[in-house]
């Protein structure tokens, strides 16, 4: 396959997060930045309007003395989360966005670590602070991002927007910093280990802002849905949108965001596999459900015979559909974890470009995303134009970590220069991610390195790509693929532990996992089943937490195969008495035929 060529869309290149922002005010300022829901009421804020707002709570914390510090953030996704985001990215500190799902032991411990002065948190966060007042020493404000009066300690946003409101705001528009200098730290998820503070420079974030807008569109409506702490969302949703200056309509609720895409009638989202999973399900129950999914795969091949002809009516032919996702959604952008297939397909049938990209926090965070006129959504995409990347090590089919370099790339991780080595090492940041960067320039993900399964005759195994699979089976919720360990320690075969929706015995599921893996080479196969009868421990992104399932763990090791095999097994002796059964109504039969047969010759 030949290489692509494509032209890069033209961005206005800035070099900070103030020049950013001047040009918005200069060029955007009426137009509609955030919508969201308030006491059951849409709320619309202009990019004037929410410049002026955040302005006058920065105006408020530098006549506290709140200058050149740290600024902490954690709860919901709200517009006042988003107000607390730009403060502190304008001022001459840094901010720290902050999990929510966080239990109080590490929210307390990453409060301190990241030497905050300022907090910004919702209310329901306030008794965990109570209880640990005493270790807080760092933290010298507290600012409710859900209160609308003060209560003790914590002022109100509102109040601090208000009184700022009528203050000189110069003392804070005037403050500078390095672009080179930290200005986000952000704590890594932690699926397959502990978080680590990754310190990502103004530079970083702009980079990212400009050189992501050049490879993909974006469009003036769009919604946001993912948790704000991460930078796929903060920087790869909030400021690329902010910079296009589209209107980012809030999303309230993951389980309402399909009537708040009717709602708000979004053109493009940015979401992870998860969400596309439950999008792509819905509309396959419901399509069953009615008997129409004959008439489904019909019309789809169809368009597709007429697109071959130059004609694309897809978008005409499944109106239905789309109008359950608001009616105007063009562009669906998907990262964070591999997709199958078959849901990106389903978008592309109907009408929406469903846009495959890949990053990682510590390049801040995109490093790859496919364009729109070549968009393959089997691969990551093409890398961003200000960086390089090359596969360390490939083996025979071109396959190693995936190594980074250029203006996306961290400073290293906060407070831990020995793990900071290890992942960059000469202006190269060892990504910890397999792939291969094929033909075409785009890059394919194979898995995590530490996700690895190396069997005992040397065979490795990427278990992201056999989970692909097997989340295709239907009732198959969520899955975990890991080696079983022999009694040596050796991993020798496969398994697959996994989550379900409905009611199978472990045999019916080895069954169906076998069916739609056959066509993996024999290495590949599953040899063991476990049943969960709960779900996997996740992220707040909803990727499943690995380390607790891997063969090192003690949860893993107790039992590696009995366990399984139990489960495999409970349904033999069924199976057993089922075709003992059949063999005896069989006979039966035979005997009456018999019988039948001699009364008709007189033989009895």
């Amino acid at each position: 396959m030949p290489k692509t060529e494509f032209s890069y869309y033209k961005v206005p290149m800035v070099d900070t997060i103030a020049e950013m922002i001047d040009y918005a005010a200069a060029n955007a300022s009426g137009r509609p930045a955030y919508k969201f829901k308030k006491n059951g009421e849409v709320q619309t804020y202009t990019f004037g309007q929410f410049i002026d707002r955040f302005t006058s709570l920065g105006a408020y914390l530098v006549s506290k003395g709140f200058t050149d510090c740290h600024y902490a953030c954690v709860g919901k996704n709200s517009f006042n989360w988003i107000t607390a985001y730009f403060t502190g990215l304008r001022s001459s500190g840094v901010f720290v966005p902050v999990d929510k799902e966080l239990p109080e032991e590490d929210l307390i411990h990453i409060l301190n670590d990241c030497e905050a002065q300022v907090l910004f948190c919702d209310k329901k966060y306030e008794p965990i602070i109570e209880n640990n007042i005493d270790s807080l020493k760092g933290i010298k404000i507290y600012i409710s991002l859900d209160r609308e009066e003060d209560e003790g300690r914590y002022i109100s946003l509102e109040t601090a927007v208000k009184e700022g409101s009528f203050l000189d705001k110069s003392a804070y528009l005037d403050q500078k910093t390095d672009n080179l200098a930290m200005k986000m730290l952000v704590y890594t998820s932690g699926t397959t280990g502990m978080s680590k503070g990754v310190m990502l420079s103004e530079h970083n974030l702009i980079a990212c802002t400009c050189n992501g807008l050049r490879v993909t569109k974006f469009y003036d409506v769009g919604l946001s849905v993912l948790p704000y702490n991460h930078t796929y969302e903060n920087v790869a949703d909030l400021l690329i949108s902010f910079h296009y200056h589209s209107c980012l309509c809030i999303n309230d609720s993951l389980k309402a965001i399909l009537n708040n895409m009717k709602l708000y009638q979004p053109e493009y989202i940015c979401i992870v596999p998860a969400i596309a999973e439950i999008f792509y399900s819905r509309v396959m129950r419901e399509l069953e459900k009615t008997g129409m999914t004959k008439k489904f795969n019909a019309l789809v091949a169809t368009c597709n015979g007429m697109r071959k002809a130059g004609v694309d009516k897809r978008r005409k032919m499944f109106e239905n559909i789309l109008d359950k996702f608001g009616g105007n959604l063009k562009k669906v952008i998907c990262g964070g974890a591999p997709v199958r297939a078959e849901v990106a397909q389903f978008f592309e049938n109907i009408g929406i470009d469903f846009i495959n990209g890949y990053g990682i926090t510590e390049c801040s965070p995109l490093i790859c995303v496919n364009n729109d006129e070549f968009n393959d959504y089997h691969t990551a995409g093409y890398k961003l134009p200000c960086i390089e990347w090359r596969i360390d090590k490939p083996n025979s089919e071109g396959i190693g970590e995936i190594c980074v370099k250029g203006d996306i790339v961290m400073m290293g991780y906060y407070h831990n220069q020995e793990q900071t080595d290890e992942v960059l090492k000469d202006g190269w940041f060892y990504t910890g991610d397999y792939g291969l960067i094929n033909e075409d320039n785009r890059l394919i993900i194979c898995g995590r390195k530490k996700n690895i399964i190396v069997l005992n005759n040397g065979k490795n195994i990427y278990p992201e790509e056999i989970e692909g699979y097997i989340q295709g089976i239907d009732y198959v919720q969520e899955v975990i693929v890991s080696g079983t360990v022999d009694e040596k320690g050796n991993e020798t075969t496969l398994q697959a532990e996994v989550y379900l929706n409905e009611k199978k015995t472990g045999a019916e599921v080895l069954r169906k996992i076998r069916e739609v893996c056959r066509n993996l080479p024999i290495y590949k196969q599953i040899s063991d089943v476990k049943i969960r009868d709960e779900e996997f421990e996740k992220t707040s992104t909803n990727k499943i937490k690995r380390k607790q399932t891997q063969p090192d763990s003690p949860k893993v090791k107790e039992k590696p195969k009995k366990e399984k095999k139990e489960k495999v097994k409970e349904d033999k002796p069924k199976e057993k008495k089922a075709k003992e059964d059949k063999r005896k109504e069989k006979k039966v039969k035979e005997d009456k035929s018999k019988e039948k047969k001699a009364k008709e010759n007189g033989d009895e």
